[in-house]
């Protein structure tokens, strides 16, 4: 038939259709699950009495000091022979909620399906514990099944409580070397690709190039599109249906497939909970129909604080392009509290302007990292402030806001947090080099710089002229990496957040063309950096609600909330009209950080605009796992019923779904209740199930576009 069998003696615990085929199918082994279908965790406190799981599992103190006091309730109805003899059980039994395959031994890795009353145990642990302790079985769970069966047959019970995977089932678990070996730290493929997850915050973007945060306690974060348009987005994962800021009419920018122009910037000012500033930088066409790049500062509405006040646009500084690409875009705000701007060199293959090329020209303000002070006017009638150290003031005709040179198109750079411990790393600018045809290349920017382009790209030469001068002088790419891998590096963040302490100081970056995710890792004895490449896709290590395991293609940028939570965005279509973009976060599936670290409150903030929820358009991969089970499940009663013709319609392909665990709302009573009253289950099906829900509709990745200089959405 479809399903198991549920047996009139334990309709509860029995699987239904669902689960058989998940385990048939072999699409749902056992992996670190808690019974809140959450990773496990590193508990913040040692744990007294569930010591097993104190370095690693799914509860903390606060959890252990419950099933604790469970144990003591059930004690109590022991005299002290059998306290000695099955207190052990009792013990190990109840601490399965900590164990880091709780949802394992549970049947709780498909959220559809009802938990078990019991762990899974191994088939001599259970007999022995049935043998010596059966009396206890009905303290532990008020199933009428589990309890009639232990009176009549130890066998029977056993099997009710049989795991089909015998690695999975208790004490097993905890003595297979190969299943605790690497618990905790990021999975790893056989390939040594890191097994990540995803979940999509956001979709129906028209190439969203950035996404930043206000730092001003909110956690809104703001998404930029290509074509000129901000939106908010609030904590709860609602958009406001009025957007930020809307330059369309001022952006330059088109319909083509990787139109290099466009809205291509955004950053906050460090006070900006003071002073309402923040900085744009766009494509725009001047008199002429010259091609230029705009730097403005503007101001947030002082009647709406999720609208800019367009009026308040003050040009700091634009600079003419030669060409429609290269435009370079990044923004970003030091630990100095200066302001860094990266150039592209103007566009076109080879940098072919002047002698030297823009990049290496310290006249020119092309192919640079510029760094200005926006709190104050300069001389000349600029807008800005050139700060006194910065590395060229007193170089004859180089321009005084160069802080690094040599650079051909940087696309996303970032600034390090720093170890939210020791502080390591802070202030430190991570760039990703878009090269020409052979090599792509992530850089560490330092004062007075020189990347090297057009002299070089990546490590090699690319101008044997220039690169064989004695005065280049070099600075070389952390890591550099050919055309095998990807063809337009998107630069990304050092992970400093909270919720995923694996990936603390990891590099995570990707390439648009490709669609590949990387990260580096630094040897900090050898200040080497080693590339390790994610992988999505694992129906194992991403099968809890609401994780994806896919993307759209074209990577077109990465961001950082202002908790330090990394995102990735994409899309499936790279025209800055298509509405085909998405946002995605990063989840580690092995570990999180325990209950009640990562909250924050954010700061309340008046919204005038209709509240969109969030919709999601990805499947996740629970999604996908229940239409294959159904797929096949249509199959398995199509080929039922065509080798049973006289079956009856009402019984072909019935899945009978068991009845809730009894004890689905009770706890533990004590020794002053009543005494005929059964103890109720202390585990965990006194949790509702959740349903999940699902919606497909994702765009077919376009085909790769290839052309002379191609660097960027």
């Amino acid at each position: 038939g479809l399903c198991c069998p549920a047996p009139r003696f334990f309709p509860g615990i029995f699987c239904l259709c669902l689960t058989f085929l998940f385990a048939k199918m072999g699409l749902l082994q056992g992996h670190p699950q808690c019974l809140d279908y959450g990773p496990p965790f590193q508990p913040r406190l040692q744990l007294k009495f569930c010591s097993d799981y104190e370095s690693f599992g799914c509860c903390d103190q606060n959890k252990d000091r419950r099933i604790a006091a469970q144990y003591q309730d059930i004690m109590e109805y022991f005299d002290l022979k059998s306290h000695e003899l099955c207190g052990g059980y009792i013990k190990d039994i109840l601490c399965q909620e900590c164990s880091p395959y709780a949802a394992h031994l549970y049947g709780a890795e498909n959220p559809q399906t009802p938990l078990r009353n019991l762990p899974g145990l191994c088939s001599d642990y259970c007999s022995a514990f049935h043998s010596n302790c059966h009396s206890a079985i009905s303290l532990l769970t008020n199933d009428r099944g589990l309890q009639e069966s232990h009176a009549k047959d130890g066998a029977r019970f056993c099997h009710l409580l049989n795991l089909p995977d015998k690695d999975y089932c208790f004490p097993n678990v905890l003595r297979n070397h190969h299943l605790n070996r690497n618990l905790g730290v990021v999975t790893r493929d056989p390939q040594g690709c890191l097994q990540l997850c995803l979940t999509e915050v956001a979709n129906g973007l028209r190439n969203p190039v950035c996404m930043v945060h206000a730092g001003d306690g909110t956690h809104r974060f703001f998404v930029a599109e290509q074509i000129g348009v901000v939106w908010v987005y609030l904590p709860d994962g609602s958009r406001l249906e009025q957007p930020f800021l809307d330059l369309k009419k001022s952006v330059l920018t088109s319909p083509w497939i990787g139109d290099e122009r466009g809205f291509l910037g955004l950053a906050f000012h460090p006070k900006f909970r003071r002073n309402r500033k923040f900085y744009v930088y766009y494509s725009c066409l001047a008199k002429k129909k010259v091609e230029k790049i705009r730097i403005s500062e503007m101001k947030v509405s002082r009647a709406d604080p999720n609208k800019a006040n367009l009026k308040s646009e003050r040009v700091i500084l634009e600079i003419e392009e030669p060409a429609s690409n290269h435009n370079g875009g990044q923004l970003l705000f030091g630990v100095d509290g200066y302001m860094y701007i990266f150039t592209g060199d103007g566009g076109q293959a080879g940098d072919p302007f002047g002698k030297f090329g823009n990049a290496q020209n310290k006249s020119s303000l092309l192919g640079k990292v510029l760094r200005i002070d926006v709190n104050g006017a300069g001389s000349d009638g600029k807008r800005y402030r050139v700060p006194v150290d910065n590395p060229f003031v007193s170089e004859p005709g180089a321009h005084p806001a160069i802080y690094a040179y040599g650079v051909r198109n940087m696309w996303r750079c970032a600034v390090d947090r720093g170890d939210p411990i020791t502080h390591q790393g802070r202030g430190r600018m991570f760039c990703g080099d878009v090269g020409q045809n052979r090599f792509e290349e992530i850089d560490l920017i330092v004062k007075g710089g020189n990347y090297g382009w057009r002299a070089k790209e990546g490590f090699e030469c690319f101008d044997k002229k220039l690169c064989h001068s004695a005065s280049l002088d070099d600075i070389p790419p952390i890591y550099a990496y050919g055309r095998a891998v990807g063809k337009s590096v998107t630069g990304g963040y050092v992970y400093r957040g909270c919720e995923s302490p694996n990936l603390n100081g990891l590099y995570i970056f990707g390439d648009f063309m490709s669609g590949r995710l990387m990260a580096l890792q630094e040897d900090r004895k050898t200040k080497k950096w080693k590339k390790q490449d994610i992988c999505l896709g694992s129906t194992t290590s991403c099968a809890f609600p609401g994780l994806t395991s896919t993307h759209s293609k074209f990577i077109t940028s990465f961001a950082e909330d202002e908790a330090g939570e990394l995102y990735f965005l994409a899309t499936s279509y790279p025209s800055a009209y298509a509405p085909h973009g998405s946002v995605y976060k990063f989840a580690d599936p092995s570990r999180r950080a325990p209950p009640g670290k990562c909250k924050y409150r954010p700061v309340a903030v008046k919204t005038k605009s209709k509240r969109i929820p969030f919709r999601p358009l990805a499947k996740t991969v629970l999604d996908l796992l229940k239409e294959r089970s159904e797929k096949a499940a249509r199959k398995s009663a199509n080929a039922t019923a065509a080798s049973s013709p006289d079956q009856a319609p009402s019984q072909k392909g019935a899945a009978q779904k068991p009845a809730s665990p009894a004890s689905s709302k009770k706890t533990l009573q004590g020794p002053g209740a009543k005494k005929k009253a059964r103890v109720g289950s202390p585990g965990p099906q006194a949790r509702k199930q959740k349903s999940l829900k699902g919606q497909s509709g994702r765009m077919r990745p376009l085909a790769e576009q290839r052309r002379a200089g191609r660097s960027r959405p």
